[in-house]
């Protein structure tokens, strides 16, 4: 499977996912996308953890298309596994659940490197879980470092691309 030029081989161009949260993802290069989503995460560091919605900035570089197209699994809408760095804010207004304070006036951005794991089906069903570990900086909380977890299931609106191959 090729594209002519410096076009994306296996990257979808444009991809909007509604579910638990919302997702744009921008295919920029070959392997890397650059997304921001609105969806629940989890932040855990040493003073403590808090659940909710959070903002989300990836830039993402897929590294297994290739082996996933040599075994004939699914690539259809960005279905592969990426690193990247991230970013994400934690508005305390919109957390469900935390331990790093008794009120709601504070935020709390995270600054680091995920690892995720991205399946969209055929039927337009997608998954996305992603780990990270990075520093986090306080705005009426302590700073400190820790651990992020973000899942998110929904539905991808755009058109997924046909991956039949084109040859030269």
């Amino acid at each position: 499977m090729s594209e002519k030029g410096f076009g994306i081989v296996n990257l979808e161009r444009h991809q909007f996912t509604f579910g638990t949260g919302f997702r744009y993802e921008l295919g920029l290069f070959r392997n890397v996308s650059a997304s921001t989503s609105f969806a629940p995460g989890l932040a855990a560091y040493q003073e403590g953890y808090t659940f909710g919605l959070a903002f989300n900035i990836r830039i993402r570089y897929y590294h297994n298309f290739q082996e996933r197209l040599d075994i004939n699994k699914n690539v259809v809408g960005n279905s592969a596994n990426y690193i990247g760095p991230a970013r994400s804010a934690f508005f305390g207004a919109l957390q469900l659940t935390n331990s790093i304070r008794d009120d709601r006036d504070f935020n709390l951005e995270f600054f680091g490197g995920v690892y995720g794991i991205q399946r969209t089906y055929r039927s337009g069903f997608n998954v996305n879980a992603e780990l990270g570990f990075g520093y986090y900086r306080g705005d009426g909380v302590l700073n400190g470092y820790g651990g992020l977890f973000s899942f998110s299931v929904g539905w991808v609106a755009t058109k997924r691309r046909s991956r039949t191959p084109t040859f030269d």
